[in-house]
């Protein structure tokens, strides 16, 4: 165990790097100067040569990227070109917000989507098995931004029940955290039906109910323990997946998390944020995974990791 976890701590590093040397030259690459977006309309030449001196923007590339990577290894992201304020401190508040709203999310579509599967598993072929697949259908191929749009329009603009946008208090966590689980919960719903159809025809399950034991304990101590192994794999993209989609989701609702942040800066150039908040997101995901891959072990005993 020891040395599966610092062989996958090792892994991460070539991955992390490459997310970087992505980040970067996305980046670059896109159209649009930003030494001429932070000079402002009307400037000339010089001033804006001025700027991307001042910024280091016209150094080398591969300077400019030793940079990153030398001020990321230490955990110093610099100033903000649009607001002057060091990023580490725009970052830490909004950091926190978009984590709450992937952490939210992430426990309904577990919640909703492990249920679902296991119905639709054990009724397969009826009435409830194909209702919880077109549902789960519908949800997956749905947007969450236009998911949100919808629940704001019913339940903030028509009936009034909830706020339209915001985050804090517990009536505005509940359309965001349905908007952006849903899609997730689809997935897990599915994979759990497929993982749990799969355990329920091994020989140990027909064994188990041959001795008598109730089918509660079957489904639950025996089927379903074993079933969410690829489920948890699919759990931990999906963490991933609705880092990424909180982007939209914030924006949408308001909501001044990480995602609305970077949104916000595109637009701007604004280099060390963006390059920050896609780098620690990155990270995050990354992390998840590793933890994922330790989870297996828990799940079943017999999972040499070795």
């Amino acid at each position: 165990m020891f040395k599966f976890v610092i062989r996958r701590l090792l892994q991460l590093i070539p991955v992390l790097l490459g997310v970087t040397l992505l980040i970067f030259l996305m980046l670059h690459i896109t159209p649009g100067n930003p030494a001429a977006i932070l000079a402002g309309e009307g400037a000339d030449r010089e001033t804006i040569n001025n700027v991307a001196n001042r910024l280091g923007l016209n150094d080398p590339l591969y300077m400019q990227y030793a940079n990153f990577l030398w001020d990321a290894m230490r955990f110093d992201f610099g100033t903000s070109w649009r607001s002057g304020i060091p990023v580490g401190d725009e970052i830490s508040s909004r950091f926190w917000v978009t984590v709450e709203l992937a952490v939210y999310s992430t426990i309904l579509s577990i919640f909703l989507g492990i249920i679902a599967g296991v119905i639709s598993a054990m009724k397969r072929y009826s009435f409830a098995d194909v209702g919880i697949m077109l549902v789960a259908l519908f949800g997956l191929s749905m947007p969450n931004f236009w998911l949100g749009l919808m629940l704001m329009q019913w339940f903030a603009v028509e009936l009034r029940w909830l706020p339209a946008s915001g985050w804090g208090s517990p009536e505005q966590v509940i359309l965001p955290v349905i908007a952006l689980g849903t899609a997730g919960a689809a997935i897990i719903a599915r994979m759990t039906r497929s993982s749990m159809l799969e355990v329920i025809s091994q020989d140990y399950i027909r064994t188990a109910r041959a001795k008598g034991v109730k089918e509660r304990l079957v489904i639950y101590r025996h089927a379903l323990q074993n079933a969410l192994i690829p489920v948890v794999t699919v759990i931990g993209l999906q963490f991933g997946y609705l880092l990424g989609g909180a982007v939209l989701t914030e924006t949408v609702f308001a909501i001044n998390g990480l995602g609305r942040l970077v949104v916000d800066r595109i637009s701007s150039r604004d280099f060390p944020v963006i390059q920050a908040s896609i780098l620690i997101i990155a990270t995050l995901f990354v992390l998840v995974n590793f933890f994922v891959d330790i989870s297996y072990r828990i799940l079943n005993k017999r999972i040499d990791l070795e």
